[in-house]
């Protein structure tokens, strides 16, 4: 039997929630370099017996969503900086593509050094943290409180054409 209109259903969903998601990563300023906006995806696998769905992203995404709790700020999420800061070679690279520079004891912009600023940020973010953003779960969530209803409709008329077919089969026999 084919899902068609079940599989419509997530497809709808699976594209609202990428498109919310994206829209609050820009929104956020969380876009910098368009990789976690480009990596989101969803997956879904239709079996005789199973209809799945899979949700992808950046692995640090999941960091960014639910958010870090710092050494001295606390966050309600389950993850924690507890003894090893964040990277700093990404956050360099991050600071370069945002212009971030310091300054000397003149007010002069530095050159370069970006590796400073990488560490600087990185024990900024291991003291503090990083603040949930939910750019994903809100748009999960409220594209999951529609879907319900929508996937209900869409699988019965897939049944009822499955049951016209069949019967219509064994009429022919």
């Amino acid at each position: 039997m084919e899902f068609k209109r079940t599989q419509e259903a997530l497809e709808a969903f699976k594209k609202f929630v990428i498109q919310q998601a994206r829209t609050r990563l820009s929104k956020d300023r969380k876009n910098v370099s368009k990789e976690l906006y480009n990596s989101l995806d969803a997956i879904i696998k239709v079996t005789p017996n199973a209809i799945q769905m899979n949700f992808e992203m950046e692995d640090y995404g999941l960091f960014v969503d639910k958010g870090v709790s710092g050494t001295e700020k606390k966050y309600n999420t389950p993850y924690s900086y507890t003894t090893k800061m964040p990277p700093i070679a990404p956050l360099a690279k991050w600071a370069k593509s945002r212009n971030i520079r310091l300054r000397d004891e003149e007010g002069k912009f530095k050159k370069g050094n970006y590796q400073t600023i990488g560490y600087l940020i990185a024990r900024s973010i291991y003291r503090k943290g990083i603040k949930p953003s939910l750019f994903f779960t809100k748009p999960f969530e409220q594209g999951f409180k529609k879907l319900p209803e929508a996937l209900a409709d869409k699988f019965a008329l897939d049944v009822d054409d499955f049951l016209a077919y069949t019967l219509k089969e064994d009429r022919l026999r």
